[in-house]
């Protein structure tokens, strides 16, 4: 709890489980390597910890951390959220994916390597149906079974080739994961 990512309000170290303070009716979770993001059931994004590339969202660039969730800025009409090493994503309701902290690769996907610490819409992605952050890329799940990845120099997303009828992705440290429709996984590495 060295950066305040257990939300508790403190810095201590946790050896059995603790309540993260301020949050209630909670969806989702995702946590990333020194914060946390959670998505509340009115479309709300939360996150705390530590804030070095703007990942919790606060709209500042700061060493310091969070201890405590806040809201994140400019973000309504979530679904699913991801954290990544040091960036966060966002699913919308109308499909569009949202992505901010780091882009030191890219991996915010806006054409830029540029750190955002506030939330920008990734570049030419829609009808997305899943997302997730891996260490310094990120991947995306279109609605048709396609597979989208960004990050790892390729600063916009770009089409993995040779992969349909995806069901569920994952995207690790340097390498990428898709389960298709007909029970089998397939997994490459990062560009």
């Amino acid at each position: 709890n060295f950066w305040g990512q257990i939300g508790d309000g403190t810095y201590i170290n946790k050896l059995m489980p603790v309540s993260t303070l301020n949050l209630s009716d909670i969806l989702e979770i995702a946590a990333g390597d020194s914060h946390s993001v959670a998505l509340k059931n009115d479309g709300t994004v939360w996150a705390w910890g530590w804030n070095g590339w703007g990942q919790i969202g606060s709209g500042t660039y700061d060493e310091t951390s969070y201890p405590v969730p806040i809201q994140v800025l400019n973000l309504n009409n979530v679904v699913a959220v991801s954290a990544g090493l040091y960036h966060s994503l966002a699913l919308k309701s109308d499909g569009s994916v949202y992505a901010w902290g780091c882009n030191a690769n890219g991996q915010l996907g806006n054409g830029t390597t540029n750190p955002s610490n506030v939330p920008v819409k990734v570049s030419n992605l829609s009808n997305i149906i899943a997302i997730d952050a891996g260490d310094s890329h990120s991947l995306a799940l279109k609605q048709d079974g396609s597979v989208w990845i960004w990050g790892c120099n390729k600063t916009t997303p770009i089409q993995i080739q040779g992969l349909s009828n995806v069901i569920a992705i994952s995207a690790g440290s340097g390498f990428s994961l898709a389960l298709k429709q007909d029970g089998t996984v397939w997994i490459w590495n990062c560009n």
